[in-house]
């Protein structure tokens, strides 16, 4: 009985740890809008981000997208028009954000709801 005591804690250990390097990559003021917006309309160039988003400054959105580059949520594609636009879509990586996404989405309405009323 004892071992089976000891797996379940360690497997609890796991999700944990599990949960915790997922909001790693997710943490900050912006990051989930930023998906979010992407989510929304499959590409986005680099300006219809900054309008999607109050209050994100150009350098910090410039950030952000970086480092969801760097773990492989987000891609980012130069086009070749004049002038110079860069378009950003989520990789087949970051497409699996998109349940995690909806399912926030209908939480904060409900929460919205119950907190505001409405």
């Amino acid at each position: 009985m004892g071992c089976k005591i000891e797996e379940f804690k360690q497997e609890q250990k796991k999700r944990m740890r599990a949960v915790q390097d997922a909001m790693d990559v997710l943490n900050g003021k912006w990051k989930i809008a930023i998906i979010t917006s992407i989510c929304c309309y499959g590409k986005r160039r680099f300006s219809d981000i900054l309008k999607d988003i109050d209050g994100i400054s150009n350098r910090m959105l410039s950030k952000e997208l970086k480092e969801l580059e760097i773990n492989e949520l987000v891609k980012r594609t130069i086009l070749d028009t004049q002038p110079v636009s860069v378009q950003y879509e989520l990789t087949e990586h970051g497409d699996t954000l998109q349940t995690i996404i909806s399912n926030l989405t209908d939480w904060g309405m409900v929460h919205r709801k119950k907190i505001v009323g409405g």
